[in-house]
């Protein structure tokens, strides 16, 4: 399979490549389980200046990765200074930064936007205000994708979205300011009713279909494939249990997983080896085979994991790989599955 092959977003005029970069780990942050470490400035910008000299041509970031910082780290990096016809970047709308009282920028922070704190919003001003100061973060005179970000996080989060963000994305993109608009959620339910009420481009679609977790295949993708929504497929490897060790603890959906998923994971491990495949591979490729989906964006911390993404989409996998994992109940027959 072809990392770099073009799949184009509709009539929006941008095409996105199957494999671009999640910024996510490269924000700094750190997560309760550790799956994220507190990448390091100038190692994240040096995994990110990698990733465009090999031609990786689609970056996702959000203002709530690192509070600004992934946002920052991209617009530090070679994106900032390249042709702007040769990559496509997407952002999120739902949270606005704000400084902490009394702080300010330190002489020390490499980032240059010190300490923000990220508030829940999804009114129409902050939709405004938050495209605004993204770009300043990212250095960059427009952003080609932009996502409302887990409306679900709070209780009036699915009505500001409904009456007030994708009406302003949708006046933003009519004026040709942006060219596409979507959702970026970790469930299927909700950004299903958005694409039935609204013109949707593409969603990002994180954790709910991938080889551990089938639950987004059956009602979702289809109504996708039908209005001719395009998927971009946000953590690919559940977190970390496609993509570790199973003999250490690994996490799912950023928890603990279960044992049940642990056991899961193993059988579909040695279906792999099996055949001489990488599980992360797998991982990646099930995904990409769907007719809805345009890419997946997992992320990477260090340059070995980034080339190791890359590699692992164009690994060859056997056709029995697919079978057997069908014969074991680890896929389910409608899955569609690379030829």
């Amino acid at each position: 399979m072809d990392p770099f092959q073009k799949i184009p977003l509709g009539n929006t005029g941008i095409s996105v490549p199957r494999l671009g970069l999640g910024t996510a780990p490269l924000s700094g942050m750190v997560l309760a389980d550790g799956l994220y470490g507190g990448t390091a400035h100038d190692e994240a910008v040096k995994v990110i200046d990698r990733a465009q000299e090999l031609g990786i041509s689609y970056v996702d970031t959000a203002p709530l990765y690192g509070s600004g910082r992934a946002e920052a780290r991209v617009g530090q990096s070679s994106y900032a200074s390249a042709d702007r016809d040769s990559f496509v970047v997407s952002t999120k709308i739902g949270r606005v930064l704000n400084a902490v009282e009394g702080g300010m920028v330190p002489t020390d922070d490499p980032d240059g936007i010190g300490e923000l704190v990220a508030v829940n919003s999804w009114t129409r001003d902050d939709v405004h205000r938050s495209i605004e100061e993204s770009l300043k973060r990212l250095n960059l005179d427009s952003v080609e994708i932009i996502y409302v970000h887990d409306p679900d996080v709070e209780t009036y989060g699915e009505g500001q979205a409904l009456n007030e963000a994708f009406p302003a994305l949708i006046e933003l993109r009519d004026q040709g300011t942006i060219k596409a608009i979507g959702c970026g959620m970790n469930e299927w339910q909700m950004p299903l009713q958005f694409i039935q009420r609204f013109d949707l481009d593409i969603i990002l679609l994180a954790g709910r279909y991938t080889l551990l977790d089938h639950s987004g295949l059956s009602e979702f993708l289809p109504a996708c494939v039908e209005r001719e929504v395009k998927i971009t497929i946000g953590g690919p490897y559940n977190s970390g249990i496609l993509a570790r060790d199973l003999s250490q603890p690994v996490t799912f959906d950023y928890e603990q997983a279960s044992d049940d998923l642990i056991s899961t994971a193993r059988k579909l491990t040695e279906i792999c080896v099996a055949h001489g495949v990488d599980l992360k591979a797998a991982a990646l490729q099930f995904v990409l085979a769907h007719p809805a989906v345009a890419t997946a964006v997992p992320g990477a911390q260090t340059i070995a994991e980034l080339e190791q993404n890359i590699a692992m989409v164009q690994q060859d996998i056997p056709a029995a790989v697919w079978s057997d994992m069908r014969i074991a109940g680890l896929i389910p027959d409608n899955a569609p599955t690379p030829d």
